[in-house]
Order: C-alpha cells, then structure tokens, then sequence
C-alpha cells in the first residue's frame, strides 16, 4: 500500500512538473493541442496539459542567420502566428530566393555589390512579408 501510495505520489509530482512551461524572451512557442489549430505562448511561464499539449515550433524572434554560397543573410520573424506553418520551411525559402534573384537579369548587370543586396532583400522581403518575416539584411562575398 505505501508502494502505491509513493508511486502515484510521484506520477502525480512528474504530470505536475511536466505541465509547467517556461518561455524565455525573445521566443515564442506554437503548442498544438491533439494536433488541432496551434497556440501562441509568449514569454513567461505557462501551465500546459502533458500529452495532450505538444510544443510543435520553438521560434525565435530575435535575428536568425542564414549563410549560402556567395553570401549571408539576416533575416526574422515578425509575425509568428502566421509564421508558425512556415517557420520549418524559411531557410530553404529564403535561399532559393537569393538564388533565383540572383540569376535575375537586373541583378546580374550590377557591379555594386551593395546595390545588388539591398534589391534582393527587397525582392525577398516583397514574397517572405506576407509569411511573417522579415530579411533585415543581405551581404554578398566578394566576386
């Protein structure tokens, strides 16, 4: 009797910890609960349902960086809510933007490498703004 009494007791300490979720700044966490439409947790602690509350995207609001071949670029999420069903996806989308704008004609006639990386982040910003991000920032190495 005392065995169960002490296992529950501790199943119970388990569930209770497990359902204490604490957000750092600068972050917000996408919680689904049994796969249904997710829920935005902001910074702070916050109570969950363990098993049926799943953390399902960890996304940063801070600036992320993504290098390529030929440069990098600086890039964040404004918007998580909308974000949240693409905020797997980003840094592939992100790249292969560059790279489609690159070997954009206007682009290609270019010399000034700063020129050049502020269109494209206009050109990104023009498609990514309406996922909830933002490219802040576009550096090209070197020729």
């Amino acid at each position: 009797m005392t065995t169960i009494l002490i296992a529950t007791t501790f199943v119970a300490f388990a569930l209770a910890a497990a359902s204490v979720r604490r957000i750092p700044e600068g972050q917000v966490y996408s919680v689904r609960r049994l796969g249904r439409s997710p829920a935005l947790l902001t910074a702070g602690t916050h109570v969950v349902l363990p098993v049926i509350d799943r953390v399902f995207h960890k996304i940063d609001l801070g600036g992320q960086v993504l290098r390529f071949d030929g440069g990098t670029v600086y890039w964040q999420v404004l918007e998580p809510e909308v974000a949240d069903e693409v905020i797997d996806e980003a840094p592939e989308m992100i790249r292969s933007n560059v790279v489609a704008a690159l070997r954009d004609a206007s682009t290609a006639h270019q010399v000034d490498r700063r020129a050049v990386g502020t269109q494209l982040k206009h050109t990104m910003n023009g498609s990514l703004r309406s996922r909830g991000m933002l490219v802040t920032r576009v550096e090209l190495d070197a020729a």
